[in-house]
């Protein structure tokens, strides 16, 4: 089956039981994209001719108005015959790296924090990737794909590290927290705009909360080992609920140069939860002017967490504090 862009001239094929979304970023087509879980609704299309399927119907990414339109959603859309679509193309989604499916077995599994593990996959294949960016896991039993973040970076080994937290009642946690070594799963990947920008001249900071740490983490590690961005400084802070939750300092003091080119902060924001912590209390972007040294648009800035958080940071920082759009990278997650 083929799926054309009308009014573009963009026709590409979607076989295998792919979404629009990702028969078009494997052909290289610019289609707008942040979560491809249903929860952003960044690709919004409409069928003009053929039909589509809904992988699944419990997403978030659509009003009410959307749906009486006939609007879909690309990540979810699965064409079951040749379908053109009315959608928009943005030159800046392109796909650096056309993404792809693989196997992977998970290798080890290490603890972080009380709540969140390191998960180490390997493939035959070579991890292929920006610093930042995603994959789609496909785990036994779970419904749909489930996006993680990747804390480490590209390598020829095949190594796919994911740090995850695990949430009362998340279908996809408890399935990986029950995984041992050996177990194989579906990878697909990489998706994701939030990756870091090599060629930007700015000092970078980054702000994580929970489980966000992982794609923070890959583009400090991306940071420290790119030869473009040596006179660059990072400011690394880190949101968490209470004390135990507090993470990331120890691997950030490995990397090579963080003693003299990175800072470290975190703070907590259950304050009854705090009596023993001697660090900064409060949500972590109410201490962001306190720690910068110059203006906020003199940095660029990358986010992951909880939507709250990322929500906060944006307002803040687009706000008050004149950062130009351009400047703030971040994938919405429901």
């Amino acid at each position: 089956m083929h799926v054309t862009i009308a009014g573009s001239g963009v026709r590409f094929p979607c076989a295998g039981g792919d979404t629009m979304l990702r028969a078009a970023l494997r052909a290289g087509i610019a289609l707008p994209y942040e979560c491809s879980v249903g929860g952003c609704g960044t690709c919004k299309i409409e069928v003009q001719e053929g039909s589509a399927v809904m992988a699944r119907s419990d997403f978030a990414g659509l009003s009410d108005r959307d749906r009486g339109k006939g609007r879909l959603l690309a990540c979810q859309a699965v064409p079951d015959s040749d379908c053109t679509i009315k959608a928009r193309l943005d030159p800046a989604c392109e796909p650096r790296i056309r993404p792809c499916r693989i196997r992977a077995e998970l290798a080890s599994v290490s603890e972080l924090t009380h709540d969140i593990r390191e998960f180490r996959f390997r493939s035959e294949v070579p991890a292929v990737f920006l610093p930042g960016q995603y994959a789609l896991l496909r785990l036994p039993g779970v419904p749909a794909d489930r996006a993680y973040s990747m804390s480490n970076l590209p390598n020829e080994q095949g190594e796919w590290h994911f740090q995850i937290r695990r949430t009362p009642g998340g279908a996809a946690g408890e399935v990986l927290f029950g995984m041992r070594p050996g177990q194989v799963i579906d990878l697909d990947g990489p998706y994701g705009m939030a990756y870091l920008r090599e060629d930007v001249p700015r000092d970078v900071v980054c702000i994580a909360g929970g489980s966000g740490l992982a794609p923070m983490m890959s583009i400090a590690r991306g940071m420290f080992a790119s030869e473009s961005m040596r006179e660059r400084r990072l400011t690394f802070l880190y949101g968490a609920r209470t004390p135990q939750d507090v993470c990331g300092r120890e691997i950030l003091e490995t990397l090579p140069g963080f003693h003299q080119r990175g800072r470290y902060f975190a703070s907590v924001s259950d304050c009854m939860a705090a009596e023993t912590w001697r660090g900064a209390v409060g949500y972590v972007h109410e201490h962001l002017a306190g720690i910068l040294d110059a203006p906020f648009a003199e940095h660029e800035f990358y986010l992951a967490g909880p939507p709250a958080m990322v929500g906060a940071v944006e307002d803040l920082l687009l706000g008050p504090g004149e950062v130009p759009q351009e400047q703030l990278h971040f994938d919405r997650y429901c």
